[in-house]
């Protein structure tokens, strides 16, 4: 029995809830970029989870649930580029088989095809001639929803850590006498 792979498998999830909420925090911090480098208004950004190599029927279950790419709950996102996020953690077995530990990683971060909201300012120096700026469709609240659930999954997990790390300690106290 891997006493550590219940921490392995919450390391990820950390990792991926992290990243969720680094996206939220440039959702919020680009609500009101009229401009990219690309042209037009930011578009916000959502994080697709997908399960580590593991268990088949896990993995599937998991992706459909999540709306992994492929699936129809993904059909009104856009592929995006990844952002400068370090690599997916993947773990390997600390048995050295070199298979994944069951868990998650951030399969895409994708960018939502909603059109801009159109608010008349022709004042704004992004204005169009007829004097509407195209502005992101991003509602604070439902950033803020989804930031809390990215803090409140992260904390789950490290809770998840600190059981496993107390049930080590227990088994090795018995383990010793």
């Amino acid at each position: 029995m891997n006493l550590f792979a219940m921490m392995e498998t919450s390391g990820t999830a950390m990792q991926a809830e992290r990243m969720r909420a680094e996206v939220v925090a440039a959702n919020m911090a680009n609500a009101e970029t009229t401009r990219t480098a690309t042209g037009g208004a930011y578009h916000r950004q959502h994080v697709v989870f997908a399960a580590n190599a593991g268990d088949p029927a896990f993995m599937n279950s998991f992706n459909a649930a999540s709306g992994a790419p492929g699936t129809s709950a993904s059909a009104s996102l856009a592929t995006a580029a990844l952002p400068d996020f370090p690599a997916p953690l993947l773990p390997l077995n600390p048995s050295g088989s070199g298979q994944t530990i069951p868990g998650v990683h951030i399969a895409a971060v994708v960018e939502d095809t909603s059109p801009p909201l159109k608010r008349y300012d022709p004042g704004h120096p992004d204005a169009g001639p007829d004097g509407y700026v195209s502005y992101p469709d991003i509602n604070p609240l439902t950033e803020m929803v989804d930031l809390m659930g990215a803090t409140r999954a992260y904390g789950l997990n490290s809770s998840a850590v600190q059981a496993e790390k107390g049930m080590i300690a227990s088994a090795l106290e018995i383990a010793k006498s």
